[in-house]
């Protein structure tokens, strides 16, 4: 994501009344609680009535930046399909689609080898209708049959590949503040102005729930740690250890576990107040790409990386695919190319802020580019 301007907004939105009743009746609630309400809301969550994506949107993913991205997920999931033994038979699994682009693209990609796809099976994990809809006529254009779940748990069993672009970020997060000694969970209460605001519970955490990294903190830090997150990438886990297959994780995060808020709305490109418009602003957090990690190999898994999005993608031959893409290309064409893999590496845009995680079954051979030695 490009870096946004913050705003600055007093009105109250349509959910942020629905929450402030519900605390001013049963008191404060979770921050994970205020997120998941904010994004998946039955009526009124941000996610189940738009199309947050694009310049008319609220943010750009990089599937929409280029074309690229997704075909260079779509090699590395054709190199997959090989490390699997080419298997008559398996699933493709995406979970949170956006639109769709980036399946559509890295299908055409992986389809220049030849087989793999008479026997894949495409499974999307989505909770919006709105996306679904969209992520149908996506995949109708592309000639792609799918097949949508409420979640991954749903999905078929078999040999599998799994992709998570920008997914993890959106799940729930909690947040523990520490004062006098004392972890404290953090909540989303009412300011004297009747207004939502920060605040912390009364009694302290039973010290089990703290994590361990975050134990020694000092008075006012603040430990994030996503239930939610380890729960679906336990379930990655289990899926590739059990039946054979891999997984791609990319998002935007920090590779050790720390003290810190990251909790963050964006609004028409726009960093915005997290508690002003719930509902109409998307609200993520940084991926914790340790504790991601060690979820997602609890079963066995193994992981590589995580590494920069940039050094991943350049490996994965960012830059041969845009000479390629060059060469029947007009100048206007070329100046968007140039400027979508700048965008896509860049350490000032998304190269250095994005991380990307493969995991594999344990007896599968390394992933690429990790099977490549540095030269």
């Amino acid at each position: 994501m490009s870096k946004p301007k913050p705003e600055t907004v007093e009105r109250q939105s349509a959910l942020g009344t629905v929450i402030a009743d519900m605390i001013a009746a049963d008191g404060p609630v979770p921050v994970d609680r205020y997120m998941a309400l904010a994004l998946g809301h039955e009526r009124h969550g941000y996610y189940m009535g738009r199309d947050p994506f694009g310049r008319a949107g609220d943010f750009i993913t990089a599937p929409e930046v280029s074309q690229m991205f997704g075909e260079l997920v779509g090699i590395w999931c054709a190199a997959g399909w090989q490390m699997m033994d080419a298997p008559a038979e398996w699933n493709l699994i995406e979970l949170g689609p956006g639109r769709g682009t980036l399946l559509a693209d890295l299908v055409r990609a992986c389809s220049v080898m030849p087989g793999l796809r008479d026997g894949m099976k495409v499974h999307l994990v989505e909770t919006s209708p709105a996306l679904k809809t969209m992520q149908g006529e996506t995949l109708k254009r592309a000639g792609i049959d799918a097949t949508w779940h409420d979640r991954l748990e749903d999905v078929p069993d078999g040999q599998s590949l799994i992709i998570a672009n920008e997914f993890f970020d959106a799940l729930p997060v909690s947040q523990l503040q520490k004062q006098a000694g004392h972890w404290h969970e953090r909540v989303v209460g009412l300011g004297q102005d009747g207004k939502l605001a920060f605040g912390v519970a009364s009694d302290p955490v039973a010290p089990a729930l703290v994590p361990p990294w975050a134990a020694p903190g000092a008075d006012g830090d603040i430990a994030e740690f996503s239930p939610a997150r380890d729960a679906v990438a336990r379930e990655i886990g289990r899926r590739i250890t059990r039946d054979m297959g891999a997984a791609l994780i990319i998002d935007y995060g920090h590779m050790r576990s720390a003290a810190g808020d990251t909790l963050q709305a964006i609004r028409k490109h726009q960093f915005a107040d997290v508690l002003a418009q719930p509902g109409e602003a998307d609200i993520t957090s940084h991926v914790d790409f340790e504790a991601l990690t060690a979820a997602v190999t609890a079963d066995g898994a193994k992981p590589y990386g995580p590494v920069m999005q940039g050094d991943f993608l350049i490996k994965m031959g960012l830059k041969e695919r845009e000479e390629m893409l060059r060469v029947r290309a007009d100048a206007r064409q070329r100046i968007r190319l140039s400027k979508g893999a700048q965008r896509l590496v860049s350490g000032n845009q998304m190269g250095q802020l994005f991380k990307v995680l493969a995991v594999t079954h344990p007896d599968m051979p390394k992933p690429a580019p990790f099977n490549v030695e540095p030269a």
